[in-house]
């Protein structure tokens, strides 16, 4: 499953990162953003696929503007 990480400036693309990626930088970082284009769905297959590994997954959406679609969303996966 791919997802589309959270866009580095306004007008920039969200680039893709694959979930098998995510869970290869969970050494190096535990925090990600992704973009507010990724589905809910999507965003529920990668919580429940880290929760089926054991590790714990909080997600929340960060408003970064005034605007109702001025978000990303935040995801912490903790082992």
């Amino acid at each position: 499953m791919k997802l589309k990480l959270a866009r580095t400036t306004l007008k920039a693309k969200p680039k893709m990162i694959e979930l098998k990626k995510v869970e290869e930088e969970l050494s190096k970082k535990s925090i990600f953003y992704f973009d507010k284009d990724n589905s809910h769905k999507e965003l529920k297959s990668l919580i429940e696929y880290f929760e089926d590994k054991g590790f714990s997954v909080y997600m929340r959406e960060v408003k970064y503007g005034l605007d109702e679609n001025e978000y990303i969303y935040e995801v912490h996966i903790i082992v």
